[in-house]
């Protein structure tokens, strides 16, 4: 079983501490297709759950990026800026967007865990 955490809108939540690595899904990447473009956030910038965080755009479409949770952007990946199509080939491993550190932990509980998304994706097909 992963250790991630999904939101509803398709974003995964990896927690080291009391920081928040952020991504798409496997599945979202998919839904977009190929990414061309992502607009990271500012380090220092305060997100809220399920607010706006950062942009990315594919051939397809151009989607925001919502935070799963609340807190300080504390890191940003930047090598997305150069070679934005590691979202497409590691989502969930080098094509992570930024990191958080968490205001609040309770907000972790509120996600999804592995086999309740695939369940849930399940249903968008």
């Amino acid at each position: 079983m992963s250790d991630l955490r999904y939101s509803k809108e398709h974003e995964w939540v990896r927690l080291e501490g009391d920081v928040a690595t952020v991504g798409i899904s496997d599945f979202a990447q998919a839904q977009l297709g190929d990414v061309v473009f992502v607009e990271l956030p500012e380090i220092g910038k305060q997100v809220e759950q399920n607010g706006d965080a950062c942009v990315v755009e594919s051939v397809k479409a151009a989607s925001e990026v919502f935070a799963p949770v609340s807190g300080e952007i504390v890191e940003v990946n930047s090598a997305l800026e150069e070679d934005p199509e590691m979202v497409n080939q590691s989502p969930t491993e080098n094509g992570w967007f930024m990191k958080i550190r968490i205001s609040d932990p309770s907000q972790i509980d509120a996600l999804m865990d592995e086999a309740d998304y695939i369940d849930f994706t399940a249903s968008q097909g």
